[in-house]
């Protein structure tokens, strides 16, 4: 960095030295004495925005107020210069993201570093970076440098303001840092017309450092590129959409018209989702992105920036191949209602349409070993149009969204049957919420929620398990982002139904208007079955008083329905037409199907039935062919984890339930399923259609022996 330190000598002493603060003892004592020499004496900083309205700017007082948050009545601890700690904290960091804004304004975000200390103080408050860059396709160097950017030296005339971010995925550590431009170079490598080396002194006049949420771990190693442009134009080229689906982080950079922000955005790889990608632009064309804004700091500095102006500029890199995807564009904030109905499940979220973007092969000058993921990622939540349709059907049609509170309906735990050592059977029964004074039915109560079989119903314990608001919880991480609204496929069968007048036609409504009982058949896993099963909340098997609002019933209707078109006993029975229905299930994967047997069967339909579930879960099954007549006739149980120690009660258990499942009909192998199983059922002559439920690993086993089969898919992965 000596070129660079050369560079300043001749330029501190014209510098405006308000831009300074005291605050900072310079790292090279050699190169102190030198300014002092030249006359450069650190003075007080101006004032800034931190001095007016507690630091928070107008569009972050706006965001506050719009997601309801008491940020805007705490200081910004947004601190003015950089403090040693802050600068010791950058120079130990192997990664820095840099954001600056195009001569047309635009802001985009690059990476720079592979190795620590590229980036360090070489004057109080001024950072020097070196480091290779793809001079040729890295636009923050064209940013930045400008024409300048062919070796060069360039100071520009006015304030250029940038932002950066310091990262060490390693430790998870990271530290933002705004300012402005003071001088930089790029020089070139021989024989290599597309990389060189950068060298940018930057002036830091506010710097924040960030907690380690989100942040997957990767250990960082230099580089050689060989960069490539794979595309610069629009609409996203397959390679572009294959790094999007894999990224497990982002770099963003925004402005607010006086100063720039960076910072990170992490998560499972996947938790940026594609819109649109296509040519035309509008409603529903262009390229559009959108990714949920999980629980942080509440600063939302990011968003205020992204409020007051939308410009964002993106980096998606693939650590592993060096490539990086460079996106510029406008941004909507997406909440309540707005981001559910795009992504479930969802109340926070950053629609970005892509206005100019740029995809590089191996145009980074480091890449990293993938670590530990980070224990705060959420699941990824994927778009409403990625999911199958489940339409809600009730009495009072009502906006299924994550916001609802009330509901359509109460649901109150009635009792608890176990099954297996994780699997129970679970009874609520439904009944109208409690009147509001918006209600307008007077003379008769709202008709309650019903169902088709194989239909979902949608419950929220938030009630029960939010905590509230933190901003850190290593003791439960997972539970910072969880809604605890959870959907479960219903397992009994609908009650008596008719159409109801003015209601439309196959809408199934409740003949009473008092209460109406719903079954779920649910495996332990995560916190809502876990409060289920809870002997707290169910003590002596009953109920302990627990209600929780029903937020919708749906799915399934004209998809995973083995009858297809109409309830069963409507023109069903007897009838002999369509194709063979296959019912592929793993585990608690028969859910959808013990609504739907009685009506299957009754209806004479052709269906075979292929269940792989794990020994200890024999229960289940024993239970499910008991209480539907006939369905073990059409059964084969495909039983798993049945070896080891022989002898015992647990092993004559299960020989019971074996023989007993035999007795019912169905054929046991213990075994795994395999493929022949799945192909050895078709129907040549009349065709055949699979039902396929299970878990995402089995699901994926499925697809893949039934690519040229007609399948419909259902996961647990709600």
């Amino acid at each position: 960095m000596a070129f660079l330190l050369l560079l300043l000598l001749g330029l501190l002493a014209k510098i405006d030295a308000s831009l300074y603060r005291p605050q900072f003892q310079l790292q090279d004592v050699h190169l102190l004495s030198e300014l002092n020499f030249l006359g450069y004496h650190p003075l007080p900083v101006m004032a800034t925005l931190l001095e007016h309205t507690n630091g928070w700017h107008q569009g972050e007082r706006a965001v506050h107020s719009l997601l309801k948050v008491p940020t805007s009545s705490r200081p910004n601890p947004t601190t003015a210069g950089l403090p040693p700690s802050y600068a010791h904290r950058v120079t130990v960091s192997p990664l820095l993201a840099v954001g600056a804004l195009d001569d047309q304004g635009r802001p985009w975000t690059t990476l720079w570093g592979g190795e620590r200390g590229f980036t360090r103080p070489v004057a109080q408050g001024i950072l020097g970076m070196q480091s290779l860059v793809d001079k040729a396709h890295d636009p923050v160097i064209r940013a930045l440098l400008g024409e300048a950017a062919h070796g060069e030296v360039f100071q520009p005339e006015g304030d250029r303001i940038m932002s950066a971010l310091s990262i060490d995925p390693e430790s998870r550590d990271r530290v933002k840092l705004a300012g402005k431009m003071l001088v930089g170079t790029v020089s070139g490598q021989p024989h290599n017309n597309t990389i060189g080396e950068a060298q940018i002194a930057m002036v830091v006049q506010e710097s924040l450092g960030n907690c380690p949420k989100y942040i997957n771990k990767k250990v960082i190693r230099g580089h050689i590129p060989s960069p490539q442009v794979v595309s610069s134009s629009l609409p996203l080229p397959p390679e572009a959409l294959a790094l999007i689906e894999q990224a497990d982080m982002f770099f963003l950079s925004s402005t607010n018209g006086e100063t720039m922000d960076t910072n990170h955005r992490g998560g499972a790889p996947g938790f940026v989702r594609v819109l649109s990608n296509s040519p035309a632009e509008g409603t529903d064309g262009g390229v559009a992105l959108i990714y949920q804004e999980y629980s942080g700091n509440r600063l939302y500095q990011t968003l205020g920036n992204l409020h007051t102006n939308p410009l964002v500029g993106i980096a998606i890199p693939n650590l592993t191949t060096s490539d990086v995807l460079y996106l510029t564009g406008s941004t909507e904030l997406l909440v309540g209602p707005a981001t559910s109905s795009v992504m479930p499940h969802t109340n926070l979220a950053v629609k970005v349409t892509v206005a100019s973007a740029v995809f590089v092969q191996d145009g980074l000058a480091f890449r990293g070993t993938p670590g530990e993921p980070s224990p705060y990622n959420p699941r990824v939540r994927r778009l409403a149009t990625e999911q199958q349709p489940q339409p809600i059907l009730s009495a009072q049609p009502q906006e299924f969204t994550t916001t609802t509170t009330r509901g359509i309906a109460t649901a109150t735990l009635l009792r608890r049957e176990p099954l297996t050592p994780t699997i129970a059977r679970f009874t609520f029964l439904l009944t109208q919420p409690p009147p509001t004074s918006s209600d307008t039915s007077q003379n008769k109560p709202p008709l309650l929620p019903t169902w088709l079989p194989g239909q979902h119903i949608t419950l929220s314990l938030a009630s029960e398990l939010d905590l509230g608001y933190s901003h850190m919880r290593d003791s439960d991480p997972q539970s910072l982002n969880d809604d605890f609204i959870r959907t479960f496929t219903i397992s009994n069968a609908p009650p008596s139904q008719r159409a109801e007048e003015g209601q439309g036609q196959a809408l199934p409504v409740v003949e009473t208007r008092g209460a109406v009982e719903v079954q779920l058949t649910l495996r332990r896993h995560g916190p809502v079955t876990g409060l289920l099963f809870s002997t707290r909340q169910l003590e002596a098997q009953t109920g302990a008083g627990l209600e929780v609002p029903v937020l919708g019933v749906g799915g399934g209707v004209g998809g995973f329905r083995i009858l297809d078109g109409g309830g069963e006993g409507a023109g069903g029975k007897g009838e002999q037409s369509g194709k063979k229905a296959v019912f592929v299930a793993g585990g608690i994967g028969i859910t959808p199907l013990l609504a739907q047997g009685p009506g299957v069967l009754a209806a004479r339909r052709e269906m075979e039935v292929l269940w792989s579930l794990r020994a200890e879960d024999l229960g289940l099954a024993v239970d499910s062919l008991e209480r539907i007549g006939g369905l073990g006739r059409v059964t084969t149980v495909f039983v798993t984890g049945a070896g080891g120690k022989r002898g015992g009660a647990a092993d004559d258990d299960r020989e019971e339930m074996v023989e007993r499942l035999r007795q019912l009909g169905a054929k046991v192998e213990v075994r795994r399923m395999e493929k022949g199983d799945l192909l050895a059922v078709r129907d040549a002559a009349r065709g055949t259609k699979y039902f396929a439920c299970a878990g995402p690993g089995m699901l994926r086993t499925v697809g893949a022996w039934l690519m040229e089969e007609e399948v419909v898919y259902e996961s647990f992965e709600y």
